[in-house]
């Protein structure tokens, strides 16, 4: 295993201090790193608060800040926060208006998830991530995993949040955006998480695993490396049976990389995601390319389509300042 660690037990730690000096104007690191929290929080505003295993990131540390998440609990990598995190960063980021947890349909962080707003002291409702098309079951999950869509939802539920949304419609929104939003990901290489020192599964040279998730679960099947036209094609078809839009339908595209895959590929992917789109007479009216939710080191990608239409397409539009997403401003 080569990694840049110190030592495996010190990994989060570490990381995130670097990451709240480095963002020190955005954020501020609770003590005991049990969350991340926005600097400057809103007087009078619901709360947004997610959180999960940590390696996905810049998921979910780095969507915290004006127009996105209030705080993000990260836990040890690849495994959910504790519900005491959560109730602290609950707690800590309240405003008068409620909090509304985005949770990643992966059973640990459900579970905890429900733990701590049954422990909070003030309004909690939950929004539930279920993004992918892939497969119905996984590892971790009961029903479809929570991926890269997690980003749509926190975007446009953190935009409607900062212009007065209230605790009800907030999650409303989120259920909203969950339900026009599908992903679907595709892996080359398998990820090494550092406390177990190899590979999360083999896989071939010449393999690939279709339908993989951010942890490195398996996916569809396993099956011999294709062009990435013949990739995306296997994934946008998934993503668009399954939303069924309609001819003239506008979406925000995310294409989003694993960790390892460089940005000359994404966004060759994303040119093949697009010829599908136009083949399919959906028009993206806005696009993502990046690594966003990673899988540590893990090459590959996802593609997330999310049916928008003028008033959601304006909340994307609206200022956004975090780490990871910053335009407007």
């Amino acid at each position: 295993m080569k990694k840049l660690i110190n030592a495996v037990d010190m990994v989060l730690s570490e990381s995130l201090d670097g990451f709240a000096a480095a963002h020190k104007d955005i954020v501020t690191l609770a003590d005991d790193r049990l969350f991340v929290r926005r600097k400057t929080l809103k007087p009078g505003k619901v709360a947004l608060l997610s959180g999960g295993g940590s390696g996905h990131e810049p998921l979910h540390t780095g969507f915290v800040g004006h127009g996105m998440l209030d705080a993000a609990c990260p836990g040890q990598v690849f495994t959910s926060p504790t519900p005491d995190q959560m109730a602290a960063a609950a707690a800590a980021i309240n405003r008068g208006a409620g909090t509304l947890f985005i949770v990643k349909n992966y059973e640990g962080d459900v579970m905890n998830f429900e733990m701590a707003a049954d422990m909070a002291e003030s309004p909690v409702k939950t929004v539930v991530v279920d993004d992918d098309v892939a497969v119905e079951k996984s590892t971790y999950s009961t029903g479809r995993r929570g991926v890269a869509g997690t980003l749509i939802v926190e975007r446009l539920v953190g935009a409607a949040a900062e212009q007065g949304a209230s605790l009800d419609q907030a999650q409303a929104l989120g259920k909203e955006v969950n339900e026009r939003t599908r992903s679907m990901g595709v892996a080359l290489t398998s990820c090494t998480v550092p406390a177990a020192g190899k590979p999360t599964f083999d896989i071939g040279a010449d393999e690939m695993e279709m339908g993989v998730g951010i942890h490195g679960e398996p996916g569809r099947r396993r099956v011999k490396l294709a062009s990435a036209d013949a990739i995306a094609s296997e994934m946008m078809g998934a993503i668009l049976d399954d939303l069924a839009p309609k001819r003239g339908t506008e979406a925000v595209l995310l294409v989003n990389g694993f960790g390892g895959s460089p940005a000359m590929e994404l966004y060759l992917m994303c040119n093949a995601a697009n010829k599908i789109l136009a083949g399919r007479g959906v028009k993206p009216a806005r696009t993502l390319v990046g690594s966003y939710v990673t899988s540590l080191e893990m090459a590959g990608c996802s593609l997330t389509v999310s049916l928008v239409d003028d008033r959601l397409t304006k909340l994307w539009d609206s200022p956004v300042h975090t780490a990871a997403l910053r335009w407007g401003m």
